[in-house]
């Protein structure tokens, strides 16, 4: 309470010394000085000291308010540009958990041709041996019913030959789906290393701030 209440009384006393210093010729204050008793010359001393300090603060303060606008403008930069980062994000999560439900949806079609060839395979080894059974014992019965035998020989070749290419088929576009399946693996790789990267790089100038702001004390 004391040093606010002197402070005032050192302005008034720091502005009519200046006031007197600028008004009256440099000479007179050399001869003032010269005649000034010690306390007199202890008091102007003790104000001009003032003034410089008070020069000193409003410099300080200057370079200080100059520094904090110039560290709130990176800040607001850098919000900004983490914002944009989070939608940038955002959107490759989307488009990789889209992508990952394409992929399921693929794996789901596959499982089910694999377990459709499975049960068709089973089905025509069960059909085979039925077929031979009956063309053994109606050879043995009919030597007559040879033609139709050979006849159905065809048929079962034929079908056997359209399972074939079925099954190349299918083998076909397991191997393209794999292929997919590896690309969009790779893309969500490269993904995740780009806003990786992009995330150093954003996190960069947060540790150069935070060593100017170490350093800046010492200044």
């Amino acid at each position: 309470m004391k040093r606010d209440l002197d402070e005032p009384q050192e302005e008034v006393l720091l502005n009519s010394s200046t006031s007197e210093v600028k008004e009256e010729p440099s000479g007179s204050v050399l001869i003032n000085k010269a005649h000034m008793d010690k306390s007199s010359l202890d008091l102007l001393f003790a104000v001009e000291q003032m003034i410089k300090d008070k020069q000193h603060v409003e410099m300080s303060h200057s370079d200080v308010q100059d520094r904090l606008n110039h560290a709130n403008g990176q800040n607001d930069r850098l919000n900004r540009d983490l914002k944009n980062l989070g939608k940038v994000i955002e959107e490759r999560e989307k488009s990789i958990l889209e992508l990952e439900r394409k992929l399921a949806d693929k794996n789901l079609k596959v499982d089910q041709m694999l377990e459709d060839y499975r049960e068709l395979q089973s089905n025509m080894s069960g059909q085979n041996e039925e077929l031979k059974g009956v063309i053994e014992l109606e050879r043995q019965n009919y030597a007559g019913l040879l033609q139709k035998h050979n006849e159905m020989i065809t048929d079962k070749n034929k079908r056997i030959s359209e399972l074939e290419e079925k099954n190349v088929r299918s083998e076909s576009e397991l191997t393209q789906m794999k292929q997919k399946f590896d690309t969009l693996r790779q893309e969500k790789t490269h993904l995740l290393n780009v806003v990786n990267d992009f995330t150093n790089r954003l996190t960069s100038p947060f540790a150069s701030n935070a060593g100017k702001t170490e350093e800046s004390p010492n200044d």
